[in-house]
């Protein structure tokens, strides 16, 4: 249950099209930064996205709140497409890249700073607010900076390996700093400073990205402001060229259904992925588990990932293998089906740690294996001029489909009660099944190039 993009190296230059960079960069010095850089990208999604969840939970706020709250975090990757363009103006992707590293490790220890006051949800909301600001602007860079620093080729080869580094800083957020913090917690017996430590260590990690990729990204020719042109090749105003770069991706083929399914396509895992933690920690006499936060780092935080990795993994072979338009439909039904899980697990209210955590890994697992296709669609829609820009809009459309079904989420379920949450989650599937009907796929779309 994390947005992460998914595939794998088979994956064609299809799937990952445009202008590389102007030579090829050495295999040695990609993985000096694509591990890093990933990663990197990865920890403040997940620190905003469900770190928060799991921190307001463990201090006594409600489930209403915490879902209506923390799903408005979401918004800076909604609405990242009205900046994308000026990213793509304006400096380097390497320059943004660098220094917004520094900024979200100060966002990092903030947060810290913030959990021993009084008014800590305030003010921690404020500051989750620019951490989350940063995160997409910095996701901006450096997803622009991953499809100038290599070319088509490269970009597909490698991509498998970053949406695995992205997928162990999940690991490290949902599994290794929850069950950090758990433990610290049973320590010192305050969770207010169990969580402090934890985003004290998430900011120093920060300072070390800062200084990592200040000294070892390359600085591709291609990295360059990147200014829309008249037909004279003079540059456009600042205003037109922001406007120009969005009237191009609304005039693509089919923009209407394309749009529909990035709202859509996870409609009932949007609302899922609020409660699930919160489900987790919930004790039996409030219809939840009750599992511990150390354990939940576990079960959801480590076994879920690596069985979604695991699914994604998967899915982006048999993609590069069959094509895309082969597996569509099996990963919609992956995707969606395995909801029913949590149906399960709120009527038997099992006590049994190994049962629990298969179910989840089978619920995370089949997310793995249907995100595939969802992010390959982005990425196809993204193709041709001024992709950074567009990719970055598809994806905005992406976190605009998680916020607003999210945000009612937590009353909902109050409302509800656990179980008939999760049957409704069920029942809010189908929207995903009706807009994959109406999609097409470009023939031989994903398929590995030989």
């Amino acid at each position: 249950m994390a947005a992460t993009d998914s595939a794998t190296p088979e994956t064609t230059a299809q799937a990952a099209p445009g202008a590389g960079a102007s030579a090829p960069h050495a295999t040695h010095s990609v993985w000096r930064w694509i591990p890093t850089l990933y990663f990197g990208q990865g920890i403040p999604y997940v620190a905003v996205m469900t770190l928060s969840v799991i921190l307001y939970k463990n201090l006594g706020v409600s489930n209403t709140d915490i879902a209506l709250y923390t799903s408005w975090l979401y918004l800076p990757f909604v609405v990242k497409p009205l900046w994308s363009p000026f990213i793509d103006m304006f400096r380097r992707k390497r320059w943004w890249i660098v220094w917004l590293e520094l900024l979200i490790g100060a966002a990092f220890a903030a947060v810290a700073l913030t959990l021993p006051m009084a008014n800590f949800f305030q003010l921690s909301l404020a500051v989750f607010w620019l951490l989350a600001f940063s995160a997409a602007t910095h996701d901006i860079a450096s997803d622009g900076y991953y499809m100038l620093a290599l070319d088509g080729h490269q970009q597909a080869a490698y991509v498998g390996f970053r949406s695995t580094f992205f997928r162990l800083s999940m690991i490290t957020g949902q599994g290794a700093l929850v069950y950090l913090a758990g433990k610290l917690t049973e320590l010192t017996g305050n969770t207010a400073a169990a969580w402090s430590i934890v985003f004290f260590l998430l900011g120093a990690m920060f300072l070390a990205l800062f200084a990592w990729h200040a000294l070892v990204l390359p600085r591709p020719a291609s990295d360059r402001p990147n200014v829309p042109r008249d037909a004279d090749g003079q540059p456009l105003p600042i205003v037109a060229s922001f406007f120009a770069v969005f009237a191009k991706f609304l005039r693509k083929p089919g923009i209407g259904t394309t749009l529909a399914f990035l709202l859509l396509y996870r409609f009932g895992e949007s609302q899922l992925v609020k409660i699930a933690p919160v489900f987790l920690l919930d004790g039996p006499e409030r219809g939840g588990l009750g599992l511990s936060t150390a354990t939940v780092g576990i079960v959801y935080g480590t076994l879920g990932v690596v069985a979604l990795s695991a699914g994604g993994l998967l899915s982006a072979w048999l993609i590069a293998r069959d094509g895309m338009q082969r597996w569509l439909w099996p990963m919609a039904l992956a995707i969606n089906v395995p909801n029913v899980v949590y149906v399960y697990l709120a009527m038997a209210l099992p006590s049994n740690i190994e049962l629990i955590g298969t179910l989840i890994a089978v619920e995370q697992f089949g997310y793995g294996f249907g995100f595939t296709s969802y992010v390959l669609y982005m990425i196809m829609t993204a193709k041709g001029e001024h992709q950074t820009a567009h990719y970055a809009i598809c994806t905005g459309f992406m976190a605009l489909g998680m916020m607003l079904p999210g945000m009612p989420a937590g009353w909902l379920q109050t409302q509800l009660g656990y179980s008939n949450f999760f049957i409704w989650v069920c029942i809010a599937t189908i929207p995903s099944f009706i807009m994959t009907a109406l999609i097409r796929i470009e023939p031989g779309f994903g398929l590995k190039r030989d």
